[in-house]
């Protein structure tokens, strides 16, 4: 049996539908690949910290956070010391009980 000259309509809409179909899929792994290249090869932001944050005496620090306004330093002895990002200085000292 010979093939048909003509393919049905419903075939060709099929086919048109693969092809534009990959051809979203490929553009889209494209802009994909293309916006982690730019985002991965941008420098972040360097961090703005005080020139000098004094801790009491005889406190070591064990942790550092840092914050959009304050850095919490946890120190070794159980307290919790919240400076000031811009100044350095001493906001609040809170002490924790000591684990049992």
């Amino acid at each position: 049996m010979p093939p048909p000259e003509h393919t049905p309509p419903e075939v060709r809409f099929v086919k048109r539908l693969v092809i534009v179909l990959t051809s979203v899929m490929i553009l889209g792994l494209i802009l994909i690949i293309g916006l982690l290249v730019t985002r991965i090869a941008r420098a972040p932001a360097p961090f703005a910290l005080p020139d000098q944050v004094s801790l009491p005496e005889g406190v070591r620090a064990e942790a550092v956070t840092l914050a959009r306004d304050w850095v919490l330093v946890l120190g070794d002895e159980g307290s919790v010391l919240l400076f000031d990002r811009d100044s350095g200085r001493l906001r609040h000292r809170i002490e924790l009980p000591a684990a049992d």
